[in-house]
């Protein structure tokens, strides 16, 4: 097969950049969690809107600096066990959350409206979300850090209240979801794809995890954590995604048609982009065994993807004038935070984030 692209290599590539490489199956929208250390976190259940409260966890300062907090957001699908692994080890100098956006986990889940000016899931509705939790924990001002599709909101939130942020980490987001193409529930599915769970996958927990296994660069504590709190266990023990096809939907809509306002940005802030490096870090459900076809299909998009994706993290960067830039080599989009754990503690340490 050519390596050059055509029109349509074009177009699924600017598929897979609006989705943050988010090619896996819904519930491995991401996650992680390593480690010898214990998580030590408190859950909490804090209402955001009439009938609706989000899942928060919440590890304490090892330092006990209650004043010092790094709120964590996940990706899109992920919930707050995502960060099992990140959050243990920033809260040796931080006071870390982690929050699960309503519709997922174990945060409240609203049905959308059938409306087209419905805002249920949208990212202004999500910032105010954020910041209901922030007021009942009575805390003022924030390092906040997203994953993803989470950029949107981390954007948003800092320009919407400059005053409750001291700095802002951007973990592998994209640039302008909107300005990329926007939603497009019509695309047809890649070959190289990462393959749907059957329902043999799904008949019960452990073969949901031995299919998650399968798709996945790592598999780690933390991401575990993360997909058991994304399923619901049925009567005969099979398990089902606890988020309603419905608000997956409408979240991915109004996530995927959302431009970013950088100008109004002016906390500090630290952005980290992955270079996938190899199609093994791109696609890591692909193998030996895997139809020749596909492999192809798989290398060709890489090519394309790969300067396409670092071209997004400079745009990102030059959008944040004075920000502090951080490029990980040959990493998984879903699970780097957890392989360079180190580099990523170390980074947001170095930053001199806002008094």
């Amino acid at each position: 097969m050519s390596n050059t692209p055509d029109a349509s290599t074009h177009c699924h590539t600017r598929r897979l950049l609006l989705l943050g490489t988010a090619t896996l199956a819904a519930l491995a929208a991401c996650g992680g969690g390593s480690g010898p250390h214990s998580t030590g976190a408190t859950d909490r259940q804090i209402a955001v809107a009439p009938g609706v409260s989000l899942h928060v966890r919440d590890w304490p300062s090892a330092r006990g600096d209650s004043d010092d907090v790094i709120v964590l957001l996940a990706g899109l699908g992920a919930n707050a066990y995502a960060f099992d692994s990140l959050a243990p080890a920033l809260a040796r100098r931080h006071r870390v959350l982690a929050v699960t956006r309503r519709g997922y986990g174990s945060s409240g889940k609203p049905l959308p409206v059938n409306d087209a000016n419905d805002m249920t899931y949208a990212p202004a509705t999500l910032v105010a979300d954020l910041l209901a939790v922030l007021d009942a924990l009575q805390i003022e001002r924030i390092i906040l850090a997203g994953h993803s599709i989470a950029g949107n909101e981390v954007t948003l939130f800092a320009g919407s209240h400059p005053r409750r942020v001291r700095g802002l980490v951007y973990l592998d987001t994209t640039f302008d979801y909107l300005a990329s193409g926007g939603e497009d529930e019509e695309s047809e599915r890649l070959s190289f794809e990462a393959p749907e769970p059957g329902p043999a996958d799904l008949a019960s927990m452990a073969a949901s995890i031995a299919y998650a296994r399968q798709i996945n660069k790592h598999w780690w504590p933390a991401l575990e954590a993360n997909w058991r709190d994304a399923l619901e266990v049925l009567p005969d023990g099979s398990v089902r995604p606890n988020t309603p096809p419905a608000i997956a939907r409408a979240m991915g809509k109004a996530a995927h048609n959302f431009s970013p306002d950088y100008r109004r940005v002016r906390a500090p802030a630290l952005v980290i982009t992955v270079d996938p490096g190899t199609v093994g870090n791109l696609l890591p459900w692909l193998s030996p065994r895997s139809d020749p076809r596909i492999v192809a299909d798989g290398l060709t998009f890489f090519d394309v993807f790969r300067p396409l994706r670092l071209a997004d993290g400079e745009r990102l960067a030059a959008a944040l004038p004075g920000c502090t830039h951080l490029l990980i080599r040959n990493g998984f989009h879903s699970d780097f935070f957890i392989e360079y754990e180190s580099t990523v503690v170390a980074a947001i340490d170095a930053m001199h984030w806002e008094k």
